[in-house]
């Protein structure tokens, strides 16, 4: 039996997949940033757009272009607001600690007031007093990481701004985009579509509403405690708890971490009761809140959190475990209009993200 000769023409085309898509991966990851920040202002897109969708309907004569400028200087200035609430106060103690300081170094030498107690406990301040050549070397060698540290300020800088300008043009000209992308296709698939989309959208917003609201729970209640427990700085770590808990897997830690060593340097009994109110809280925010709040919205259940949130941080860190929910929500919606498509039964999504969208799409049943 004799063997056909594969055509030139199939091995031309082999070998130029080949090369296209090495090409397109290393094109991936030389501009894998601004891969990045066009992600990140597309979520950012998604979520401000029904709050432009709301003042363009609610201010009437509103051309979108003046609702999306209105929305987006709103959340200019309730993020400037956070930062000030979060800066302004660290400033401050920074002063007061700094005419304090001279002070505090006596007494830590000598092992008196609380963190002069906790190093002689720890035998850190012996540890200190034993190498110090090889801590003065250290923070010799700090130069470097400093000089790192202002240009990664200077990028991330760069990267705010370039994210707000990508999720404004995102909100203002989506519509446009989306409307002339989908007029080339029948009706059926362009709603079909739209209601994939509008499903996707809704997951994004659920996420992020959830994910604030818990956060912000777990600050007041943190306050609360810190503040009756006699902790200085009360408000401003209970706000690094809340920003902290934002960030799935790890956040709540580290949070906790920083929270009960502060609340340990002033007593001991104001940390033993810290760890055990963040022990508490945290059980009952992964046993109740979490699912009372996100089942709502994401509709994930917990092991294919659990795998999003491991394989997201593997491959982009702490961006990919604050995006590993909302994606693996969308993907979770695809994947059930695909099936539901297959297998000929009724689509339950919402066109526009809400609960009463009418009659849902039924998929064609087959012959």
């Amino acid at each position: 039996m004799q063997t056909r000769p594969v055509p030139v023409r199939a091995i031309l085309a082999t070998i130029g997949l080949v090369l296209a898509t090495y090409i397109g991966l290393q094109l991936v990851i030389e501009t894998r940033r601004v891969l990045i920040w066009a992600v990140i202002a597309l979520f950012f897109a998604v979520a401000l757009n029904p709050a432009v969708d709301v003042v363009q309907r609610r201010l009437t004569r509103c051309r979108r272009s003046v609702a999306t400028l209105l929305v987006f200087v709103v959340a200019v200035l309730t993020v400037g607001a956070l930062i000030a609430l979060f800066v302004t106060p660290l400033a401050q103690e920074g002063t007061r600690l700094a005419g304090r300081l001279p002070h505090l170094i006596a007494d830590t030498r000598a092992g008196r007031g609380p963190v002069g107690n906790l190093l002689e406990r720890t035998h850190a301040l012996r540890y200190v007093q034993q190498h110090q050549e090889q801590i003065r070397s250290f923070a010799t060698g700090l130069g470097t990481p400093a000089l790192a540290f202002v240009r990664s300020a200077a990028t991330t800088l760069a990267g705010a701004v370039t994210i707000f300008v990508l999720a404004y043009l995102m909100v203002l000209e989506g519509p446009k985009i989306i409307d002339g992308t989908l007029a080339h296709l029948d009706d059926a698939r362009a709603a079909r579509i739209r209601r994939v989309g509008a499903a996707c959208a809704r997951t994004v917003n659920g996420y992020l509403t959830g994910n604030l609201l818990i956060s912000v729970i777990c600050g007041v209640l943190t306050y609360v405690v810190l503040l009756l427990a006699g902790v200085p700085f009360a408000g401003l770590l209970a706000l690094f708890v809340a920003l902290a808990d934002l960030i799935p897997l790890v956040g709540a830690t580290l949070g906790a971490v920083v929270a009960s060593l502060a609340a340990f340097i002033h007593s001991i009994p104001a940390g033993i009761a810290a760890v055990v109110f963040f022990i508490v809280y945290q059980q009952a925010e992964n046993h109740l809140l979490q699912p009372v709040i996100l089942s709502r919205t994401v509709k994930l259940n917990p092991l294919s959190v659990l795998l999003a949130i491991l394989l997201a941080v593997e491959v982009a860190g702490i961006l990919g475990a604050l995006l590993a929910i909302p994606i693996a929500g969308m993907i979770q919606v695809v994947l059930r209009d695909i099936w539901a498509h297959r297998d000929g039964r009724p689509v339950q999504l919402p066109m526009r993200g809400d609960d009463d969208a009418g009659e849902p799409e039924r998929a064609p049943q087959p012959k």
